[in-house]
This record gives C-alpha cells, sequence and structure tokens, in this order.
C-alpha cells in the first residue's frame, strides 16, 4: 500500500494528534447534541457516534438506525465538528454517504469477516468515496486478517485508510476488557510505516480509570491519536457506561497527556541503542547455541527411542525460568511467551532430527 494519502478532512491535513470523541452510541438527539457542544467547547473537531451498534447476544440495543444521521447533520451544522460513524454492510456506507457523513470506520466483528469487508469496499468504490475510513483489528489477534482487511479497501481505490487498535478479545477475567497486545499494532506499523494507527483506550480498558493511563502509553508509542468514547451523562448511557467520560473529564485528559519530542536525538540515546544493538547479536548468538543443543539432544532421543516432547520437563522450564525471571523485574507472561517460542522452535528442529534417514 505505497499511494496511500494523509488524512484530510474539509482539505485540511488532520495533524497528530488526531483526536475523535463523542457516544458509543448516538441514543437520542438532544444526548447527541448536548454531547458534541460539550466536545467542540472544548476543542474537539472531529464527533464520533455510533448509529448502528453490532451486539453480542440479541436483544440488546443496536443503535437508533438511519434517524441518528440526522443527528449527526445537526452536530455538523451547529457545532462545526466532523461527524464519523461505524458502517459495517452496504447499506450503512450508502445510508452514512448521503447523510453527510465526514469518516467511516469499521468495527472489530467486520473487519474479521472477509465478505463483508469486500462488501464495504466494493461500495465505497461504487459511490466513488475519497474519505478517512479506518479499520478496527479484528477480534481476534489475527495481523494478516487486520491487513488483509486493510487491503481489500485499498484494492478497491480506498487512499484515506488508517487503523483503530481496539485490543483483542480474550476468554476469563482480565485486567482490561480487551487486551492490548502492544505487539500487533507494532509489527502493522513496521509492515505498513505510512498507516496511520488510533489507539481506542476506551474499549481497551473498559473502564474511564484506564482511559487515561492508556492514552498515556499509546502516545509514548508514537501512535497517531486516540478515539475515545465521551458522553454528557455516561452513568445513564444505553451501551457501554462504563468506559465513557464526560466531555470535561476527556478534557482533563488530554490536557495532562505528555508528548515526547520524537525529533530529539542525543548522542547518549545513541550510544544505548547500539548497546540494544549488541546486545540483540549476543541474544541471537546465544539463541542459535542453544538450538544446537537441540538438536543433539533431539539426535539422542532418536538414537534411543525416546518421544521428542517431554512434558515434565517442559513444565519444570517454564516454572523456573518464569520464577527467575520475575525475581529480575521482568512479566512472567513476557517470559512464558518467550520460552513458549523458544520450545516449539527447539521441537521443530528435534523433529527435523527425527525425520533425518
Amino acid at each position: 500500500m505505497k499511494e496511500l494519502k494523509p488524512l484530510t478532512l474539509g482539505g485540511q491535513l488532520l495533524e497528530r494528534p488526531i483526536i475523535i470523541s463523542g457516544p458509543c452510541s448516538a441514543e437520542t438527539e438532544e444526548q447527541t447534541l448536548e454531547t458534541a457542544k460539550g466536545l467542540c467547547a472544548n476543542g474537539i473537531k472531529i464527533f464520533r457516534a455510533g448509529i448502528w451498534k453490532p451486539r453480542t447476544k440479541p436483544g440488546g440495543f443496536e443503535g437508533v438506525g438511519e434517524e441518528g444521521l440526522a443527528w449527526l447533520k445537526k452536530v455538523k451544522k451547529e457545532t462545526g465538528m466532523y461527524t464519523s460513524t461505524e458502517v459495517a454492510t452496504r447499506a450503512h456506507v450508502d445510508a452514512a454517504l448521503d447523510a453527510g457523513v465526514d469518516m467511516l470506520w469499521i468495527g472489530a466483528r467486520t473487519s474479521a469477516n472477509p465478505f463483508a469487508m469486500q462488501e464495504i469496499a466494493d461500495a465505497l468504490s461504487e459511490r466513488g468515496a475519497d474519505i478517512p475510513v479506518l479499520v478496527k483489528n479484528p477480534v481476534n489477534p489475527d495481523l494478516e486478517l487486520w491487513i488483509g482487511a486493510l487491503e481489500r479497501l485499498y484494492n478497491a481505490g480506498i487512499r484515506q485508510l488508517g487503523a483503530i487498535h481496539r485490543g483483542f478479545s480474550a476468554y476469563g477475567k482480565h485486567l482490561y476488557r480487551n487486551l492490548p497486545q502492544w505487539h500487533i499494532p507494532i509489527e502493522l506499523r513496521r509492515r505498513l510505516p505510512n498507516l496511520p494507527i488510533i489507539h481506542d483506550p476506551s474499549h481497551i480498558g473498559g473502564k474511564r480509570e484506564l482511559v487515561a493511563p492508556l492514552s498515556q502509553q499509546a502516545i509514548d508509542m508514537g501512535f497517531d491519536g486516540l478515539i475515545i468514547e465521551s458522553h454528557c451523562d455516561p452513568d445513564c448511557a444505553w451501551s457501554d457506561k462504563a468506559q465513557q467520560v464526560t466531555p470535561e473529564v476527556l478534557n482533563y485528559i488530554l490536557n495532562t497527556l505528555v508528548y515526547r519530542d520524537e525529533k530529539q536525538s542525543t548522542e547518549n540515546l545513541k550510544i544505548l541503542r547500539q548497546q540494544i544493538d549488541a546486545l540483540d547479536n549476543e541474544l541471537l548468538e546465544t539463541l542459535n547455541k542453544r538450538m544446537r543443543v537441540s538438536r543433539e539432544i533431539g539426535q539422542y532421543k532418536k538414537e534411543h527411542h525416546m518421544p521428542v516432547i517431554q512434558a515434565a520437563r517442559y513444565d519444570d522450564i517454564m516454572q523456573s525460568r518464569v520464577g527467575l525471571a520475575k525475581e529480575m523485574g521482568m512479566s512472567g507472561e513476557f517470559m512464558q511467551t518467550v520460552l513458549q517460542a523458544i520450545h516449539e522452535e527447539s521441537v521443530r528442529q528435534q523433529i527435523d532430527i527425527f525425520n533425518k534417514r
């Protein structure tokens, strides 16, 4: 995707940090306008509101539908803000474009469905749309699926593309509603360096008290902006009330964010980076030595008719190494991921030994 265009609205380039805010759902005309006016008074220029709301189970509030598009028109007329909403079908795209919505985003459930993405891409192409389209990461942690969704839009001629990092679903109880899995958007940035990436602390955190720290972390990591849910009366919201903040609280969060000077480069930083490069080389050499030993173990197992997988040994390694890592101040989850990857590569190399005649 070498021909991506910078994101623009009203002919103006969107400068970092891009801030998009508004309620999870447009519930009533009064609620929509009150929230928009509160955000506008605090300098927010891009208003978001869900018109169609995909729900996990039937019976919940699924959005007001096309009626809400008239409210977005009114927001634009009375505040001068740009408007954005989520689309999931061809009909959504047509209705939103007919209503003059300035920016579209595609949700996590939709981006995971190649058929739905192609339908949306075709609809945008047929309408000759030249507006920003943001794609949320799929619900499952699949970078290729995320990139595939973006590529379908790009192949349909959409050039103002961006990504939204909203976290990934996980079973069980966690600190976050959706796990950040920061390495995935980082790899997306490496693969597509010209693609703007917006962070969604509302859906990742799931709690309003987590919005500020997640926003700061995203800014520290060089994300291009934030999309944050804001409601004039969050506790009475019809959907996702726990993760929404008032326009006043949003203003406080944004004003307390610390922005780093990306252009600053000191000699000390260069020296530290050189140390990192040297340590990475040492780490690769050490891993290479470990794999050499693993192959020798594989040869021994083959000659003595032993199975490749030794579960008790693996469990012992995981427990002891993770414990040591924690004592050194590292995350246990991080070390588990590292050890699992090393183990899988060791097993692969030992199986290669077994398959040789």
